[in-house]
């Protein structure tokens, strides 16, 4: 009995005994496991002790080559070209019959055209101001007048009385020489941060602004963030030369949702000096109104094209009216509203066809001045006819 009590006991002692043994391996197991990587390769030590991290992925020299040198081209375009905008503020007064006279203030952005002080921006950074001061980059703070402005393109001309080595004109580019994909660089003050720098690829050029009394054409479209603030500051190319001024943002929220538009520079050069010169712009106008031929209207009322521009009526001594126009002759009721036939149908213009009014509009602003002459194709009675027309001035509204 006794001994039969000590058999026991050992073999107790000994299952005791291994089953520690094994607790003991598995935990040396598990401690090896989480101080190697799989395939039972050593983790690379710093300072004596283990590194949790693996080793980073070297970048390639000519990648970082190529990173860095788009990087020094940001910098130095900021540096060079960020003296030359300046911050616009604006003050405005409207009446209230009860509370009396309300102040109202805007802020924008321009940039220095010459050393005579004058200031490019858009027209609506300063349309109905009261007064307007202009912060230089060094902070001189000095009141503008207003030299002149166009509505239509949007753009405005200011002048500063500051020393001209306060002044430093900006480099213009060549918007024609554009391209989608190309690195653009806009700096503004949005929500009044001075001279702030943010860069983005043209996205879309040509594109067309429908505003709410006309159309604005050939404008490049980027995702470059534009915020309110940024109108009237330069759009940039990677050599620092204005190819734009940023004007708009399409967006439901206010702020910046990669879908900005800037005015071209070669509209900006073709306007800015007449607005110093002049303190306006002669916009090249026909004299005639028209109706866009659908497919649909076409075969309605048996016209001979599917599309063009229906001549509505033509102004009496504009230019259209003397080179022979001819507006429509009859007025036909329809449950869709009054159709005006019998004028002139345009097909094209300088070769050029034309489906939209807008088509006609865009092109005779940005390719056409006043006294320069343009051929029209028509269809008068079935018969294609052609009309040169010496353009004058659209007269003031």
């Amino acid at each position: 009995m006794r001994r039969g009590f000590w058999l026991l006991l050992a073999g107790l002692l000994l299952f005791i005994g291994g089953c520690a043994a094994m607790t003991a391996g598995a935990l040396l197991w598990a401690r090896s496991a989480l101080t190697q990587p799989s395939g039972g390769a050593a983790l690379p030590q710093a300072g004596g002790a283990s590194s949790p991290f693996p080793t980073p992925t070297p970048i390639p020299p000519e990648a970082l080559s190529e990173a860095r040198a788009i990087e020094a081209a940001f910098i130095s375009v900021y540096q060079r070209v960020s003296p030359s905008v300046v911050h616009i503020t604006t003050r405005a007064t409207a009446f209230d019959l009860f509370r009396g006279p309300i102040y109202q203030e805007g802020t924008g952005s321009g940039f220095v055209w010459d050393r005579e002080g004058h200031i490019v921006t858009n027209n609506h950074v300063v349309e109905g101001a009261d007064q307007i001061e202009v912060i230089l980059a060094d902070g001189t703070t000095a009141s503008a007048t207003l030299v002149g402005a166009d509505a239509y393109n949007d753009l405005a001309v200011l002048r500063v009385r500051v020393p001209r080595e306060k002044l430093l004109p900006v480099t213009l580019g060549d918007s024609s020489q554009l391209q989608v994909g190309q690195w653009v660089i806009a700096i503004g003050n949005p929500f009044g941060l001075d001279r702030t720098m943010t860069v983005g690829v043209i996205s879309a050029l040509g594109r067309t602004l429908e505003l709410s009394d006309r159309p604005l054409g050939e404008v490049i479209q980027t995702d470059a963030a534009i915020n309110p603030g940024n109108s009237g500051g330069p759009l940039l190319d990677l050599d620092g030369r204005v190819i734009g001024i940023n004007t708009a943002i399409r967006s439901p929220s206010g702020g910046s949702i990669g879908i900005g538009f800037a005015i071209p520079v070669n509209t900006i050069k073709r306007v800015v000096p007449e607005l110093i010169a002049r303190g306006r712009y002669p916009h090249p106008w026909l004299g005639a109104s028209f109706f866009e031929i659908t497919p649909a209207f076409a075969q309605a009322f048996r016209l001979p094209v599917d599309h063009g521009l229906l001549t509505v009526q033509v102004a009496p001594g504009s230019p259209a009216d003397r080179a022979g126009l001819r507006g429509a002759t009859q007025r036909v009721r329809t449950r869709f509203g009054d159709v005006f036939l019998g004028g002139d149908i345009i097909t094209a213009i300088d070769d050029r066809p034309l489906r939209r009014v807008d088509e006609l509009v865009i092109y005779l602003e940005n390719y056409k001045r006043v006294g320069e002459t343009v051929t029209l194709s028509i269809l008068r009675d079935g018969q294609a006819l052609t009309l040169r027309v010496t353009l004058g001035e659209r007269p003031s509204e």
